[in-house]
């Protein structure tokens, strides 16, 4: 996800495996789980949020998203404004499970006040959604380092760290997958939280990342990329090249997932409606 500089806001059922020689693949069946949450990450509607941050949670609680999750300017809230949006969230029957970070606040210097402001929102899981600049394999290493030290200060509070992909991670580098190398330098409860479109824009297969990191894929961001001009992160969810019920079926069976994101960039629709439209493919698409 790219989140330039934005003003600071103020102020199935059944799964199935396989056990052949005791690492078989397992066999994927429906339906699929009816009790995953679907939320938002609010960056879809970042313009509507900078404007009016309660009015737009109103707004996309009212559509029937059950999740938010806020993106970096929340970090400059107060801890006395996160605990107002938290109320909103509790009376809304709304949760926030989750939040998207700097690299900074999974830092030595920064993650207590992620702390602080994580919990009083409810939130459980600090996900580093960006890595800042990282210089070659051993620079992802050192990622893998923080967050690992980030998730052993987390774990007895209850909280996790977590990682977001974007299209760089997910393609080669001396060799490597600097993604690989953070999932294999990272404990097992750092979550893995997987980026659809950035993960089918750089070519690689979203069903076997999530078969290859069971339990890790908790969180999954719903963002569609679509090849082909005019497409690329603008199509809906469900217009682009993404195999939706696929990947689904999959997170369900092995991945761990407990709840779900919408994202978009952008697209031909306001970012309310694009939401709106989102949200109600996803139903279609999970049926």
């Amino acid at each position: 996800m790219n989140k330039g500089q934005i003003s600071s806001l103020s102020s199935i059922s059944r799964r199935s495996f396989l056990a052949l020689a005791g690492a078989a693949p397992f066999a994927l069946s429906a339906p699929i789980s009816k009790s995953i949450p679907v939320g938002i990450e609010l960056y879809s509607v970042r313009d509507e949020l900078a404007k009016d941050p309660m009015g737009t949670v109103r707004a996309v609680a009212k559509m029937g998203y059950q999740v938010v999750e806020f993106f970096s300017p929340y970090y400059q809230w107060t801890t006395a404004y996160a605990q107002e949006v938290r109320k909103l969230l509790d009376d809304l029957g709304v949760r926030c499970l989750s939040t998207h970070n700097g690299p900074n606040a999974l830092a030595a210097g920064g993650i207590d006040q992620a702390i602080e402001l994580n919990q009083a929102l409810g939130s459980k899981t600090i996900v580093m959604a960006s890595a800042g600049t990282v210089n070659g394999i051993d620079g992802w290493k050192g990622i893998a380092e923080r967050l690992s030290q980030a998730a052993e200060k987390l774990k007895p509070l209850g909280m996790r760290a977590g990682f977001h992909n974007h299209k760089m991670e997910f393609v080669q580098l001396e060799g490597k997958r600097p993604i690989e190398v953070l999932a294999a330098g990272t404990p097992k409860d750092v979550t893995l939280q997987l980026d659809v479109g950035t993960c089918v824009e750089a070519g690689y297969d979203p069903v076997a990342w999530i078969k290859a990191n069971p339990g890790r894929i908790r969180s999954i961001h719903c963002k569609d990329w679509g090849a082909g001009e005019g497409k690329g992160y603008q199509v809906l969810l469900g217009e682009g090249d993404a195999p939706w019920t696929k990947i689904f079926e999959a997170a369900e069976a092995a991945g761990g997932v407990e709840y779900y994101l919408i994202e978009q960039e952008g697209s031909r629709f306001s970012s309310l409606e694009t939401a709106e439209r989102c949200l109600a493919t996803y139903k279609k698409l999970r049926g």
